[in-house]
């Protein structure tokens, strides 16, 4: 089967029953930069919480992380992505991710995140994140609801989308 859209103009004029199918009212944009930054799980790192999934126990949010801070080791129970906005972020010396970078981390990853000069993410949680203590165990989780209680507590919750 061979997918192809319409063009716009022949949607137009010969819409109809597709156009009947618009989900109304449409979405509206965040206006992000009106969102304070407040302070995350951990030191160093503030949020922006945008959504939350209670199917998944994921959310999507803006990390701002200060320069020298270098993460927890922790584990991803769903798979994350990630979009570096602004500064950086590494693993490794060898592969460092810059403004406009791109990474997914499939679930189960263990890893402990650095940034020499800070950095700005855009990151989509697709299920819990698990903080991990020096003898491997869970030390707490993260999930939609903790982002939403904290949300809450910061007084930034209304715009979040759920």
């Amino acid at each position: 089967m061979s997918v192809m859209l319409c063009s716009a103009e022949n949607q137009r004029t010969h819409g109809g029953a597709a156009r009947d199918k618009i989900t109304l009212p449409y979405p509206k944009f965040q206006k992000i930069d009106t969102i304070p930054w407040r302070p995350y799980a951990m030191e160093g790192v503030e949020y922006k919480l945008l959504s939350v999934n209670s199917r998944t126990g994921g959310f999507t949010c803006m990390l701002k992380v200060l320069p020298g801070v270098e993460a927890p080791i922790h584990q991803h129970i769903g798979a994350i992505e990630v979009m570096v906005m602004e500064g950086d972020v590494y693993y490794e010396e060898g592969d460092i991710g810059t403004a406009g970078n791109y990474m997914f981390e499939p679930a189960g990853d263990i890893h402990q995140p650095r940034s020499k000069n800070g950095c700005v993410l855009f990151c989509v949680f697709d299920g819990p994140i698990a903080g991990l203590a020096p003898d491997g165990s869970i030390a707490g989780i993260i999930d939609y609801k903790a982002m939403l209680e904290m949300a809450e507590r910061d007084g930034v919750a209304d715009g979040v989308h759920r």
